[in-house]
């Protein structure tokens, strides 16, 4: 006989059939591939500078600079700005900046919202780059933490 082995009608069979297996999985592989790109979460994308990597092409100075304090005050460029007037606020200081960039330094006990809610106006008021400022603790600080 050509190849292969001859079954008995009485053998069980030993042999197992591939295929199926082969089929589902390439299915699978092909469905993870069509749903991967939507599975990716969006974000604000934060890049940690170094602490001496001071300078910088654009001086602070031609930056919007917005302070957010604990108690909620709101100051852009120095100038203290109600909520409600934070989206012109916001818009007629990005005109007059050069490269479009926020700066924003807020205090340690804010809540995210609020921040969040500066920020999100920025972006909206034309803002192309949003930079978020920190303090450096002092040397005491960092020795109770550690």
């Amino acid at each position: 006989m050509a190849g292969g082995s001859q079954q008995q009608d009485g053998d069980p069979i030993t042999d197992i059939n591939v295929t199926p297996l082969v089929d589902v999985s390439l299915v699978l592989v092909i469905i993870f591939m069509a749903i991967a790109p939507f599975a990716m979460q969006s974000g604000i994308k934060v890049l940690e500078s170094k602490t001496k990597a001071a300078v910088g092409k654009v001086s602070a100075s031609e930056n919007v600079s917005v302070r957010l304090t604990k108690d909620g005050v709101i100051a852009i460029n120095g100038k203290l700005t109600p909520r409600e007037t934070l989206y012109a606020a916001m818009a007629e200081a990005l005109a007059a900046s050069k490269d479009h960039t926020v700066t924003l330094s807020a205090d340690d006990d804010n809540k995210v919202g609020d921040v969040v809610s500066v920020l999100d106006a920025a972006k909206q008021a034309g803002a192309v780059k949003i930079a978020i400022m920190t303090t450096e603790k002092p040397a005491k600080d960092k020795e109770k933490e550690g």
